[in-house]
């Protein structure tokens, strides 16, 4: 339904269609999660090694989960990992509500940084992208936070492992985002899909120095 193709560091756009257009994006949604993660342990509020408490509502999550359970502690390390890996629905409610103190104070959060970003295409109601008529974002917007989420180098410890494991080996994670083991260059960024959103991703890649951002979305498959 759209796309759009950006290069990183001058914000360049070398090819777009429908880049405006305000769509479902599905787990794409979770950048956003990463950034204000990421932001909030550069300032210190948040360290990896901060350990965060599962809640009832992290472990009701549907979709794709890293099986959190209730009152189960797990490191923000670990949790970033299940986020840009796995997609963890759960794991991006528990960081949500350790940051803002509830959900949807974080989405109140999610907005403000989508405003000063300058994201004019969207709005957020929730932390990991499930479906909701008022929950949308376009193309280029979402080209706009990647940007801003690759400025924070160490994410791509995470959106580049290709397979891994949490809980001391017990639970395997393997990357939604294919490219990463098959396309050279490749070190992000997310992977989404909905009944409602088709097959979303932002897809990033670096060779020779120069780092893109292509984004789809609404693809018919994950082909």
């Amino acid at each position: 339904k759209s796309a759009i193709l950006m290069e990183a560091g001058s914000g360049k756009v070398i090819f777009e269609k429908n880049p405006h257009e305000s769509l479902p994006p599905a787990s794409v949604t979770k950048i956003m999660t990463m950034l204000l993660a990421m932001e909030a342990i550069e300032r210190g509020d948040l360290k990896y090694t901060t350990m965060i408490t599962a809640s009832e509502r992290a472990k009701s999550m549907g979709g794709s989960t890293i099986f959190l359970d209730t009152g189960e502690k797990m490191s923000v390390n670990d949790l970033l990992k299940g986020v840009a890996v796995a997609s963890g629905n759960d794991a991006c409610v528990a960081l949500a509500e350790h940051i803002s103190g509830s959900c949807e104070a974080f989405a109140a959060l999610m907005n403000e940084r989508a405003a000063k970003l300058g994201m004019k295409d969207t709005h957020f109601v929730n932390c990991n992208g499930l479906d909701d008529d008022s929950h949308y974002t376009s193309a280029y917007d979402i080209a706009i936070m990647s940007r801003e989420l690759l400025k924070h180098k160490d994410i791509l410890k995470y959106t580049n492992i290709w397979m891994d494991s949490l809980r001391d080996g017990k639970f395997q994670l393997a990357n939604t985002n294919k490219l990463i083991r098959f396309y050279s260059g490749a070190n992000g960024l997310k992977t989404g899909s909905t009944s409602k959103a088709g097959c979303c991703i932002s897809a990033t890649a670096k060779r020779d120095g120069m780092q893109l951002i292509a984004v789809i979305l609404g693809a018919p498959t994950s082909k």
